[in-house]
């Protein structure tokens, strides 16, 4: 079928990432922190990679989903809660406020989720799998040497924030994986230094000098990240990364439009006066806007970013790592947690059951192995056994073509993260979830029939030949509109609490003032 070009931003890349996304972080809110949010990046970078237009990103689909994983992750560890509560304010000023702080806690939740996604789409072959090298160590690292033990042995630690020790091992790691063999040494390695630095500096510069506390007394682990996210922008300058300064930019920019667009939308819906979980409502909202924010920045650097060529398929173990990680591992970290819950709610099911544990958590204090750990064990097992094999020869139940293989992964993922939300927190199934899980699974439905349909549109079409240029215009205006953006909707979602609540606390939860003599900077 001969090629034809077709527009990047076309209605099936927006609506099945916001789609996406929307599930993803509307799951995220049932088992949060860094776990949950990468559900939401996985999905959104499977979805960039199949319906951007370029046949080009479709081998890497893999790849995108990791490293939208990831990237969202990093904003995991920040305090949100307080930040929502001041939006229902009773105090004016104190909603204005909180809708500043939520857009800055969405910026910096999406940019390096964006910047994950820039970089699949730009890095070459080399320097893309390379990147995989330092980042599963540090992976490693974190999960076994991220420990309390540390940080008191490490005082000093405390003046770089909550993410001082995990920037530690991470450069810790980079050099010794450098001194080990110098070739470890490359852009990726740079970047994960940069990015470590930075998180410092933000907290130093942020809170230990300015004393910019957002929500006290909750942690600043937005210090860190933003720290973070200045150095994916430094690095890319540097490197001259133009593209992935772009994504990072758009992330940063939309992210917080969209995050506050979300806050707005649940007090507008609030109104209605029925009572239902609106927390997952605002979070669903929330997710459909940051989904659009990486289809729309991701759809502009398809028509820019140059053709990829991943011959020699060099590393081929970094495919079987990522499909790994996305199908097994982020499942099997998000629902590790629900095992605990249903012994509370299970009538019958005990937390040890022939001496041994239900969950292990693989952590040797807790049995290290039970029943649920060693059912994903063997699913890890067969799962690797058979990627494999299937590199060695085909396997005849995956698709032969990247598009199909995409279509499989995304649809496998997409269901087993509604499956697991959904086995979590069925033992206590009440009505207002209906607005949850029973949403997201139509939601889910929706999503299987759009991406195929999406699929079917993008077939025998790309988008314009990739146009190689200097992003410096597209980065000014985008600075200018997400700024004038940002500014319009804070004050339009400040005028929508005011509009309809007047000051009232809306929603009936504990009033939160950030400033004057009536301040709850004390509450948590």
């Amino acid at each position: 079928m001969p090629m034809t070009q077709s527009r990047p931003l076309s209605w099936p890349l927006i609506l099945v990432t916001a789609l996406s996304v929307s599930i993803g972080w509307g799951v995220r809110g049932q088992f949060g922190h860094e776990y949950g949010a990468a559900l939401a990046g996985a999905l959104g970078g499977m979805t960039v990679a199949l319906l951007s237009g370029r046949q080009d990103w479709l081998p890497r689909v893999h790849y995108f989903a990791f490293l939208g994983a990831v990237g969202f992750a990093f904003g995991g560890a920040m305090s949100y809660m307080k930040s929502i509560a001041y939006i229902h304010s009773s105090d004016s000023v104190t909603v204005l406020y909180g809708f500043g702080c939520v857009a800055v806690l969405g910026a910096l939740w999406t940019a390096p989720a964006a910047a994950g996604l820039g970089l699949a789409a730009w890095l070459d072959r080399e320097q893309l799998t390379k990147l995989f090298i330092p980042l599963t160590a540090i992976l490693l690292a974190w999960h076994f040497l991220a420990v309390r033990g540390v940080a008191r042995a490490l005082p000093w630690l405390g003046y770089l924030g909550d993410t001082g020790l995990t920037g530690l091992i991470a450069i810790l790691v980079v050099t010794a994986m450098v001194l080990i063999r110098r070739s470890n040494w490359g852009d990726g390695a740079m970047l994960i230094v940069s990015m470590a630095v930075g998180s410092w500096i933000g907290h130093l510069v942020l809170i230990q000098l300015l004393h910019l506390e957002m929500n006290p007394p909750r942690g600043d682990t937005w210090a860190g990240n933003a720290g973070l996210v200045g150095g994916i922008l430094i690095f890319c300058r540097l490197r001259r990364y133009g593209a992935v300064a772009f994504a990072t930019l758009g992330g940063l920019l939309l992210g917080g439009i969209g995050f506050a667009a979300g806050g707005a939308a649940k007090l507008l819906v609030m109104s209605s006066g029925f009572d239902t979980n609106w927390h997952s409502i605002m979070e669903q909202s929330q997710g459909f806007f940051l989904g659009i924010t990486l289809a729309v920045t991701m759809g502009f650097l398809a028509v820019r970013t140059p053709k990829l060529v991943d011959q020699p398929p060099v590393r081929r173990w970094t495919g079987v790592l990522s499909v790994v990680f996305v199908l097994w591992l982020l499942p099997y970290l998000n629902l590790r947690r629900s095992p605990g819950e249903w012994t509370k709610e299970v009538q019958g099911l005990k937390p040890v059951i022939y001496g041994i544990p239900v969950s292990g958590d693989f952590v040797f204090a807790r049995g290290f192995l039970g029943w649920f750990d060693m059912v994903f064990l063997a699913l890890a097992i067969a799962m690797i056994v058979l990627l494999l094999l299937h590199l060695r020869r085909p396997l005849p139940f995956i698709p032969t073509t990247w598009m199909g293989k995409g279509q499989l992964f995304y649809l496998v993922f997409l269901w087993t993260v509604v499956t697991i939300n959904f086995m979590d927190v069925l033992p206590r199934f009440t009505p207002i979830r209906l607005v949850t899980e029973w949403f997201m699974t139509i939601g889910a439905a929706a999503c299987t029939i759009l991406l195929v349909i999406g699929c079917f549109l993008r077939e025998g079409r790309t988008v314009p030949g990739p146009v190689e240029g200097r992003y410096h215009g597209w980065i000014r205006n985008l600075v200018l509109a997400g700024l004038a953006g940002t500014l319009l909707i804070c004050v339009s979602g400040w005028a929508v609490k005011e509009g309809l609540y007047g000051n009232k606390v809306a929603g009936g939860i504990t009033d939160q003032i950030r400033f004057g003599p009536h301040n709850t900077n004390t509450q948590r």
